[in-house]
């Protein structure tokens, strides 16, 4: 019987040079999706999922983010003396989604480095990781379909969707050995953006792992990629040698709000989904493109 999936590590500690200068002392994790930042919706999924403890790999610019799920107690009496009950309830529930641990990212820049960070809290259970600058909105949160390919395989499992010719040269692009079952695939590769005629399939992989104690492993014995990097899909393509790794075509809308174009994006189709936002937004989005 596998082990339940009760972590999530979600690193936090890059620069986020694309949406300088906002984040020079912002976090970009922290860009408001309407009235939630990004964080908070990749925290609600994971949540939703069955995870209970919330590891974020942070440094010493991302103060914005654990403030965002500690308590405030001034701003809580000056809604409750306002009488601002809903929106009361709202702040304390945020710090009540999770057990949030937080641990300063140390070591070599890259995707590997935060994961390893972790592996005191981790023990020798599976865990879930997660960018905190992307997320999905679906009917199963995209976490909870991971966990169920998790449970029923016992192997690692990455989160992968749909791409045209151009996301073959943004994404890292499945080589599936093979679809064990409708839309999940096992793995014999995935290649790092190998454009529209190399390309062995037309499924990206983007964040969003489940993954086992022995990949600590192989990060262990990652060499420095480019610019200096520890690259954890480096690691997984060690760990695929040894175990099978499958792909899940994810069920839902895919928001990278790590660029500015799928931030607003972002924005408004979820405006757009909103009872109370909906009008408006189709209003002024009709008005700005008859201009």
């Amino acid at each position: 019987m596998t082990q339940k999936v009760r972590k999530a590590i979600i690193p936090v500690a890059g620069f986020g040079t694309r949406f300088l200068p906002t984040t020079k002392a912002s976090p970009k994790e922290m860009l408001p999706i309407i009235d939630k930042p990004v964080i908070q919706y990749v925290v609600e999924e994971a949540v939703a999922s069955g995870i209970t403890d919330i590891i974020i790999v942070t440094n010493q610019s991302k103060r914005a983010v654990e403030d965002h799920f500690d308590d405030n107690p001034n701003l809580e009496a000056w809604l409750k003396k306002t009488g601002k009950i809903k929106q009361l309830e709202e702040v304390r529930e945020i710090g009540r989604l999770a057990n949030f641990i937080y641990v300063r990212q140390k070591g070599p820049y890259g995707t590997a480095t935060p994961v390893m960070n972790a592996k005191s809290l981790i023990g020798d259970e599976p865990f879930a990781v997660l960018w905190g600058d992307e997320f999905f909105v679906g009917k199963k949160p995209r976490l909870k379909q991971l966990i169920e390919i998790y449970e029923k395989y016992g192997d690692p499992v990455l989160c992968s969707i749909p791409v045209d010719d151009e996301g073959t040269k943004k994404y890292g692009i499945i080589d599936p050995a093979a679809e064990v079952e409708r839309n999940v695939y096992q793995l014999k590769n995935v290649i790092e953006k190998p454009g529209p005629t190399k390309a062995p399939s037309r499924l990206g992989s983007v964040g969003g792992y489940i993954l086992t104690p022995d990949i600590f492993e192989d990060i262990a014995k990652l060499k420095r990629g480019h610019g200096g990097e520890l690259i954890l899909l480096d690691a997984i393509h060690a760990l695929m040698k040894k175990r099978p790794i499958y792909a899940k075509r994810i069920e839902g809308t895919y928001y990278d709000t790590g660029s500015k174009i799928g931030w607003l994006r972002a924005n408004l189709e979820l405006a757009l989904s909103r009872p109370d936002l909906a009008k408006e937004t189709k209003a002024l989005v009709k008005k700005l493109t008859t201009r």
